[in-house]
């Protein structure tokens, strides 16, 4: 083979590696983020996520975000049970408090009965709340129960915006190995009415002389569709918190069943990917 025959070849044998890579890499994973409602920066919030969350996993995040300020938002997901199709995870982020139309809950609920893993972040907590939703619910399966059986935990309020100092529980969990207790800003403390049998707590946060779960994984439904949440997330500053984006990173990819248990994102999942 001459030296004009050479580049040629090395460019072909180049060119079949790049393919040949690129057949190996997996696809990023499909994300739906819900945002709009009450008495949050959604608008802000919703490009934070966005970007820290494509920064931390290899992940395409849809943005679903109306500019509704109301505790009735009206999302485009309504009345469509089938708005999860295509996506490997939904993000609730959104704060609909008064939306309490009992089909109009069970359809945000079908993706994930179906087995569409889900994080929820903060007011997502206090979203969607049928029934006397400030007596702990103590019956399963009833119209009242819908939303705290997916999330796996019940809240009814919050304490004043003030530091939390967040303290990891289960330090051995995927989720959150390797993070270290921190105080947040100034944030919201969610009260915890019930923790289900089917939630794991993973940290607690304590305000003042309260303490409360606040990051928790779930089981949901006859499919055991992974659900992580966590009830901080107030405050922009705390939102784009490199620690905050980290635990919410993780949660997704542990949802998603791409964490392992050491808490190592699967082979092209993590940053190294990006």
């Amino acid at each position: 083979m001459n030296p004009v025959q050479v580049i040629p070849a090395i460019l072909i044998l180049c060119a079949h590696g790049v393919a040949a890579a690129a057949e190996t890499e997996p696809a990023p994973l499909k994300v739906m983020l819900i945002t709009g409602g009450c008495c949050h920066d959604y608008k802000a919030q919703t490009e934070i996520l966005k970007n820290g969350l494509e920064q931390r996993i290899r992940a395409t995040v849809d943005q679903v975000h109306v500019d509704d300020a109301t505790t009735r938002p009206v999302l485009p997901i309504f009345g469509n049970p089938d708005y999860g199709k295509g996506y490997d995870l939904i993000i609730h982020d959104e704060c609909a408090a008064d939306i309490k139309d009992i089909d109009t809950v069970k359809a945000v609920l079908k993706p994930h009965l179906d087995g569409i893993p889900a994080v929820n972040l903060h007011c997502a907590m206090h979203s969607y709340r049928t029934g006397n939703y400030k007596k702990r619910t103590e019956e399963l399966g009833t119209n009242e129960s819908l939303w705290f059986e997916f999330l796996g935990l019940q809240s009814s309020g919050h304490g004043p915006k003030k530091p939390i100092l967040i303290s990891f529980t289960d330090p051995h969990h995927p989720v959150t190995k390797g993070f270290k207790d921190w105080t947040t800003n100034n944030e919201e403390l969610y009260n915890n009415l019930r923790v289900f049998d089917t939630a794991k707590a993973l940290a607690t946060g304590t305000q003042g002389k309260s303490e409360a779960v606040v990051v928790w994984v779930n089981h949901y439904g006859k499919a055991r569709t992974r659900v992580f949440c966590t009830t901080i997330g107030h405050n922009n500053e705390t939102v784009a918190d490199a620690r905050y984006l980290d635990l919410v990173a993780n949660g997704a990819l542990w949802a998603c069943g791409k964490l392992d248990s050491a808490g190592q994102p699967a082979v092209g999942y993590g940053r190294s990917a990006k």
